[in-house]
């Protein structure tokens, strides 16, 4: 991958291109997931420099929302959504309200105590973003979070997501190849065969989060 990026605090950048052109793979590099080969990332200026700084990052700064939902089977959509606070807020008390808190703000308070089996596909997306919202973060990474979804749920999950970011003045970065995802970003990312290929908005400013590979 041959990639210079920077995504400015509280942007909705879109990172388009077919599939295979190293959407995933780019997203995963921006959190730490994987590793660059060569170059650096940074998080606010800051390159981490360990596994465990990453995982802290990921805990505490940065929300993923996966195409799959990856929703425990066993656990109610509540405790998918307290997942990620474990370790970071430390009261279940407190942990269970802010769970029941972001079900109420996607639209599914009432499911609460439901299984994943029992929700349709929109609603365990829905409850993905409210994981992946857990710790307030102020970067959220979307991996084709439409692309299992019908047409009237993708638009509703769409909605979801950019009001969340507005509201909480957090950057989005939405991995897709849905033209209804790419024509609602504030800037359009296209990949090919891992290389940007169209060039990114002009002017720059200090970034969030950037992946540079020379």
């Amino acid at each position: 991958m041959d990639v210079s990026l920077s995504v400015w605090s509280g942007e909705f950048v879109a990172i388009a291109g077919l599939s295979g052109s190293g959407k995933s793979t780019l997203l995963h590099v921006l959190c730490g997931l994987d590793r660059p080969t060569r170059g650096q990332v940074l998080f606010e200026g800051h390159a981490p420099s360990s596994r465990e700084q990453w995982a802290r990052l990921r805990a505490e700064r940065i929300g993923f929302v996966f195409q799959r939902f990856h929703l425990l089977s066993r656990l109610t959509a509540a405790e998918n959504v307290e997942i990620p606070m474990f370790g970071v807020t430390r009261s279940p008390r407190a942990r269970r309200e802010r769970a029941l808190w972001l079900l109420e703000r996607v639209g599914l308070a009432k499911h609460a105590d439901r299984l994943p089996g029992a929700l349709s596909g929109g609603e365990c997306q829905r409850v993905a973003i409210a994981r992946s919202l857990a710790n307030a973060p102020s970067v959220i990474l979307a991996d084709e979070p439409t692309g299992n979804l019908d047409s009237g749920a993708s638009a509703s999950v769409l909605d979801l997501l950019t009001d969340i970011q507005r509201r909480e003045g957090a950057s989005l970065i939405i991995a897709s190849h849905d033209t209804g995802v790419t024509s609602r970003a504030d800037r359009i990312v296209r990949l090919l065969d891992g290389r940007i290929v169209a060039p990114a908005a002009a002017g720059e400013a200090p970034s969030v989060a950037g992946a540079r590979q020379p």
